[in-house]
């Protein structure tokens, strides 16, 4: 039997990325999936091919959250995977020492209280079943500091801890609710193509970017799809709280240690 039949999983930012690449994870394994994100034109084509349903949603919009419930007043499986990194228009200062607060409050605005406001939604979604489990995209970043992307690196270690209270409350209530947060390191999405070009070095730049990564290769969209559909499934009902990391061994110290 297909891992998430009969699951309800409603995936933020699913137009393009990793959002649709777990959208496509969750559906080949049978569950009813909703798409969110806040273009509408690409969320509405990606829903249309996977043959699932499409709802336009500003994850830092409060007021967008209440009327999603209104729609969706009950939901198995929630990811959290809208994001911005600060630089989707090019490059802005957002070093610890030139980052305007402007800045700062819109890269939090998406990221942090974007997972926040799909926490809060998920929990009230899925308590009267009493189970669940909300999947929140954190990042590499979120465990280590990024000088040139503060506002990045200090939203996305918010979201790791934010998972871990969500889970003890949620635990706390007798709920059979779980949080965990999935941390992707350089994963190869359309993000990346502002920095790699489309020229004939491009190899040659994707080699220089990952050349620290014990693996030494970007890693694919699916790769992180296939551990959502792990936490989103009934194989790990005894997982919560916890954080994964998929990062080709970065953060086992390769760099700082002896070759």
């Amino acid at each position: 039997m297909p891992r998430l039949t009969d699951k309800l999983c409603l995936i933020t930012g699913a137009a393009r990325g990793i959002g649709l690449a777990i959208a496509k994870a969750f559906q080949a394994e049978g569950a009813q999936v909703i798409l969110t994100d806040i273009d509408q034109a690409e969320g509405e084509a990606a829903a249309a091919a996977l043959g699932g349903r499409f709802i336009p949603l500003n994850v830092a919009d409060e007021a967008a959250w209440e009327a999603l419930a209104s729609q969706v007043p009950q939901v198995d499986v929630l990811v959290n995977n809208a994001g911005i990194t600060g630089f989707e228009q090019g490059y802005i200062a957002h070093d610890p020492e030139h980052a305007s607060l402007e800045e700062w409050r819109r890269v939090h605005a998406v990221n942090l209280d974007g997972t926040f406001l799909g926490c809060r939604y998920a929990i009230r979604a899925m308590k009267e079943k009493g189970a669940g489990s909300i999947i929140n995209i954190s990042s590499r970043s979120g465990l280590v500091g990024i000088p040139g992307a503060a506002g990045y690196a200090s939203s996305k270690a918010a979201i790791r801890n934010h998972t871990k209270s969500v889970a003890l409350y949620c635990a706390q209530q007798g709920w059979a609710i779980r949080c965990n947060s999935i941390h992707p390191a350089a994963i190869m999405t359309p993000m990346w193509d502002a920095m790699l070009g489309d020229g004939p070095d491009r190899p040659q730049r994707e080699a220089a970017m990952v050349a620290d990564t014990p693996l030494k290769r970007f890693g694919r969209v699916e790769e992180v799809a296939a551990l959502a559909l792990l936490l989103a499934s009934d194989e790990a009902t005894y997982i919560t709280g916890s954080e994964l990391d998929i990062d080709g061994g970065l953060l086992a110290g390769s760099a700082a240690s002896p070759g």
